[in-house]
């Protein structure tokens, strides 16, 4: 009955393992609702949705107002705090900053208070990236029920957006292009040569490097320091040929790149678990970045990150691109995919349904 009240169609016996974050997050929501709360609290709930399920989401959210319960709703996505808040709270660095009427506040004002600064989230001009050479290029990539047929190609100095509903097959392709997952047929050609890519070690040798959507499972070893994330895919640089760690090296590298990249952190012995989102994601970049990687695959980039963190990997993803990395990004925030990239590939239904500038 409660996945019915959410429109989801699944087997209620499913193992949850199985399942996408984006499907995980709404038996998570389902979970909340079997209490009948009077108070819930819901954070970051729309974090792995598309616009179809947040819809279907603030549906359940106005029935539940309706019906007498107090929501306490945490999001760093400013228009979905306008859609579906009366008041709204402001936190900053653990400090309380203001609670405002939500319909009578500018958008402008909210991320002013939320970061301490103005905030720009205009797009800069797109260039003209068509005479560059191809960094990528997928060929008749296919594997069983997943992923059929699908053909692109990425070049120098381009982000290509791959945008479409949860299991539209955009999070499965990228894992097949990286060697996670098997493919049953197709090409993939990196710099004008093919590779024969069936693990992520051969991608990484390749030039590709991939940050999952989910950076804590799959990006991140969490328990360890920054300065370890950052050097982790180029341990060969740091090592003697004993076999032992040059940490001064792993040092120097790392507080390089914290400083680039702008990630505040006490130091670069502090372990990743206790960084924000945006911050995590940063180190994430970081590793990929010393790597020196020519395609970078970013899968929901900007997920459960705030607005003022959210501007700064924008700017550092138009870097890279401008820099002439070839970039994919996977995203379910379809303004991020407008924002953000030189050409648009649409999927549905494990198919590429179409490419538009």
């Amino acid at each position: 009955e409660i996945f019915a009240s959410l429109n989801l169609a699944m087997d209620p016996r499913t193992q949850v393992s199985t399942q996408t974050i984006a499907r995980q997050q709404l038996i998570e929501i389902a979970k909340a609702l079997s209490y009948n709360p009077r108070v819930l609290i819901m954070d970051e709930p729309t974090a792995a949705l598309n616009d179809v399920e947040i819809t279907e989401l603030f549906r359940v959210i106005e029935t539940l107002k309706a019906d007498g319960v107090g929501i306490v709703y945490i999001s760093h996505r400013m228009d979905e705090i306008k859609r579906i808040s009366d008041r709204v709270t402001i936190l900053r660095d653990g400090a309380y900053i203001d609670t405002v009427d939500a319909s009578k506040t500018p958008l402008s004002t909210i991320i002013q208070l939320m970061v301490g600064r103005e905030v720009t989230q205009n797009a800069p001009d797109i260039p003209d990236t068509s005479r560059n050479p191809v960094a990528l290029e997928v060929r008749n990539l296919s594997r069983k029920h997943d992923v059929h047929d699908v053909s692109f190609n990425v070049r120098k100095g381009e982000i290509l957006g791959f945008a479409g509903l949860m299991g539209a097959g955009r999070t499965e392709v990228a894992r097949i292009v990286f060697g996670a997952d098997p493919r049953d047929g197709g090409e993939i050609i990196v710099n004008g040569e093919p590779v024969d890519i069936r693990s992520p070690h051969r991608a990484v040798e390749a030039g590709i490097g991939y940050l999952s959507e989910d950076r804590k499972h799959f990006g991140l070893a969490v328990d360890m320091t920054v300065r370890a994330n950052i050097a982790m895919a180029n341990l060969p640089q740091f090592t003697s040929r004993t076999g032992v760690l040059n940490e001064g090296a792993m040092k120097t590298v790392a507080i390089e790149y914290i400083d680039q990249l702008g990630v505040r952190t006490p130091s670069d012995m502090q372990d990743v678990r206790l960084l924000s989102g945006g911050n995590q994601q940063k180190v994430v970049i970081a590793k990929w970045l010393l790597r020196d990687c020519d395609v970078l695959i970013f899968d929901e980039p900007t997920r459960g990150i705030d607005v003022g963190a959210k501007s700064e990997i924008y700017a550092l993803l138009e870097q890279l691109a401008a820099q002439g990395k070839a970039i994919i990004v996977i995203s379910s925030e379809l303004p991020e995919v407008m924002r953000l990239s030189h050409q648009i590939a649409v999927m549905c239904e494990g198919r590429l349904t179409g490419i538009l500038p």
